[in-house]
């Protein structure tokens, strides 16, 4: 009920009265008082005026289910939202609930992580109040063969959440990659439950260097934070909230087709390799070539000697990006 609460009173600048809200969440007057009680308990400004109403005057700097559920604008992302104020990993947690029956598009949320895994199995760690981590689960009627193009999707989705937000110019390092000036701003782990021909489960986990203003050693080189290229904090919780928006529709789309074929030109427009000189470090033997943007199917396309290679997994640099020149 606190979200919608919250929903309520975001909708407009004036006042929301109490039985305008008792109608539309029909409850009693009583229980509305007790939810916006509850919610200036949490740090919520809510001016109460007799014969007016109620009015959101300032929100505390939190990611929790009411304050994430009232900024939702989509259907099917964020059909339940499981918070904590820390975790191990919400990656382990979404694998956890969808084996318990969790609905499609439920999202998991964290303030703090301590165990969270980045590709490779390399740790990605989320120190409280100050990064994003969350993932959100899904159960997609497509073949396992073509879930690692979600991976893809969920990168563009970001893109176009932190451009349409803030005065930066985000791009994608091919496959999942979101950069901003040569540094990695976000994470992207996509784990699938599957048996042959059938996908049980997949779980996106999404990490973003919100706030940060300082990383280990190991990777302060090539990290970078919306809070240090924006000289300002942002709002998680929108942030949050306007990469599921952006996701639905995108991934709406990937799922009618059971490729990219009408995703491949918006992610190539804001892809960082396309039209630049790659090393594709392939087990076979390293080469460079020119990116021609991806295909249909998420793979890199690299012209070399004149012969366009379809680039499906490995490792790819692109000069000027992470220290590769």
């Amino acid at each position: 009920m606190k979200d919608e609460i919250l929903r309520a009173l975001r909708e407009t600048e004036s006042y929301v009265s109490g039985q305008e809200l008792c109608e539309r969440l029909g409850v009693s007057r009583t229980a509305v008082w007790k939810n916006i009680r509850t919610l200036q308990s949490e740090g919520y400004e809510i001016e109460a005026v007799s014969n007016r109403g109620y009015r959101l005057t300032g929100v505390p700097d939190t990611i929790a289910k009411e304050e994430v559920g009232s900024l939702l604008r989509t259907h099917r992302m964020g059909k339940e939202i499981h918070y904590f104020s820390q975790i191990g990993s919400t990656n382990q947690y979404a694998k956890k609930i969808a084996e318990e029956g969790a609905p499609d598009g439920s999202l998991v949320i964290a303030d703090e992580q301590t165990a969270g895994r980045g590709r490779s199995g390399r740790s990605w760690v989320t120190p409280p109040g100050e990064a994003i981590a969350c993932s959100l689960l899904l159960r997609p009627k497509l073949l396992p063969e073509r879930i690692s193009m979600v991976t893809l999707v969920m990168g563009l989705a970001v893109v176009r959440a932190v451009n349409a937000l803030y005065d930066v110019h985000a791009g994608i390092k091919w496959p999942n990659d979101v950069v901003i000036g040569g540094r990695k701003l976000c994470g992207i782990l996509t784990e699938m439950s599957a048996e042959v021909g059938e996908v049980h489960y997949i779980v996106i986990g999404v990490g973003i260097n919100a706030n940060l203003t300082s990383f280990p050693e190991e990777i302060s080189r090539i990290a970078t934070s919306l809070k240090l290229e924006l000289g300002h904090e942002v709002n998680r919780a929108q942030l949050i909230a306007q990469v599921m928006y952006e996701f639905e529709g995108l991934c709406e789309r990937f799922e009618a087709d059971g490729d990219l074929r009408q995703i491949r030109d918006p992610y190539n427009e804001l892809c960082l390799n396309a039209g630049r000189s790659v090393r594709v470090l392939d087990p076979a033997g390293e080469y460079t070539g020119v990116s021609q943007g991806i295909n249909a199917l998420g793979e890199l396309l690299v012209e070399t000697d004149g012969e366009i290679r379809e680039v499906a997994s490995g490792e790819v640099s692109v000069r000027g990006i992470y220290g590769y020149v």
